[in-house]
């Protein structure tokens, strides 16, 4: 193998293979080198298996950063338009789920073999097991480290840097991005985990346990953000898309708000129900707008001395208060399931020192930080793989 290379590429996930891909297209000599034994192992696993590629509503509005307008160049030179092109070019099948989202029809492995088809017209070198000790710079770079356990010293004109972030550690996720940020004087931002599940210690613990399993469609805010999609119960807490979108905005200590009936204003829809069904008790109305599980949970919850009462019997007084517990159900999550199952770190190196155009180093010449790694992170449904598109491409067009 070439000690001597145009552009090496550390991490051979979505950013660091589409990176690699332009480069290679423009005549560039491409070393990529993946730290553990496959290569874009979250692409094969993401989506249940069919990889949510990109979405048909990308904007900069489906991104946090502490600069956010930092995403606004790449996204807009490399769009969802473009990697659906390339889709529709290597002719994969894919559809459209709910709020823009594409799939695989078939499988993830169709992306990653796309992706690994354009390397390989391109001439771009991958190499797996590939452990980098040590970075420098003087004219170039040189890296330190083993291939395969076989001890190697390479060289490079432009480094990017595509390792991604701390989650699903089990797929390789890691600090050495960060490491090698800091090395070089960048400032990496506060870290955490994003779109993962709650986690509770309280007496909720025991009731979404209990409803294990169960999906219902709601609203649920902190502070002022707001996503209008289901949770899931689940042994641990509360998870499902919702929770996961609002997981990347709470902090903890802070109190979720969740609306189990988004499309009712639940106190005039008790008031109208107990005109027009006096006799009917509480549980048997709310079991036709939720599961009757949950209804039942809520009535030992909310209104277990009252649960025989009919609607007739029950005063507005009570109905108003357990309108405002179905409409803003006030919970505390202990914290999140963290790196473990988050598909996403937040934070990351700060933007401030990149430029938004090349993804290069503001402090260093031909140092390079696509993906993950960056403090840019995307809603759930296929942002944060059209960001890795879209920080790929940019840094790859500009070597």
């Amino acid at each position: 193998m070439k000690q001597v290379w145009d552009v090496i590429v550390l991490g051979a996930g979505a950013a660091g293979l589409m990176c690699a891909l332009t480069a290679g297209q423009r005549g560039k000599r491409v070393l990529v080198l993946e730290k553990s034994n496959k290569v874009g192992k979250k692409i094969l696993m993401s989506g249940g298996g069919r990889c949510n590629f990109t979405n048909l509503y990308t904007e900069s509005d489906n991104f946090l950063s502490n600069n956010p307008h930092f995403c606004k160049s790449a996204i807009s030179r490399y769009t969802q338009w473009d990697f659906i092109e390339l889709v529709n070019r290597h002719r994969i099948p894919y559809h459209e789920k709910a709020l823009g989202q594409l799939f695989c029809d078939n499988s993830s492995k169709d992306i990653l073999a796309a992706l690994l088809d354009e390397c390989e017209t391109s001439n771009v070198t991958i190499k797996t097991l590939a452990d980098i000790d040590t970075v420098e710079k003087s004219s170039h770079f040189k890296l330190t480290g083993s291939i395969e356990e076989k001890t190697v010293t390479l060289k490079c004109d432009a480094l990017i840097v595509a390792t991604g972030g701390l989650s699903i550690p089990s797929l390789g996720g890691s600090d050495f991005g960060y490491q090698i940020a800091k090395q070089f004087g960048h400032l990496v931002l506060p870290l955490r985990a994003g779109l993962v599940p709650f986690t509770f210690t309280d007496g909720f613990k025991l009731l979404s346990e209990k409803l294990s399993g169960s999906s219902v469609p709601t609203s649920v805010t902190v502070d002022d953000k707001t996503f209008n999609e289901n949770i899931l119960f689940s042994h641990r807490g509360l998870s499902g898309p919702a929770i996961l979108q609002i997981s990347s905005y709470w902090h903890e200590g802070e109190t979720i708000s969740i609306d189990i009936l988004p499309a009712l204003d639940a106190f005039q829809y008790l008031q109208d129900e107990k005109q027009k069904q006096p006799k009917l008790l509480l549980r048997n109305i709310l079991s036709q707008q939720l599961p009757r599980k949950l209804v039942l949970e809520l009535e030992q919850l909310w209104w277990s001395k009252e649960k025989e009462k009919t609607l007739a019997q029950m005063n507005d007084s009570l109905l108003s208060t357990l309108a405002k517990q179905l409409n803003s159900w006030q919970l505390k999550p202990a914290g999140t399931e963290g790196y473990r199952t988050a598909e996403v770190t937040l934070g990351g190196i700060d933007t401030n020192e990149l430029s938004s155009k090349t993804m290069m180093s503001n402090k260093i010449d031909q140092l390079y930080f696509i993906g993950e790694v960056i403090d840019v992170t995307g809603h759930l449904g296929g942002f944060n793989f059209q960001w890795a598109w879209s920080s790929g491409y940019a840094a790859g067009l500009a070597i």
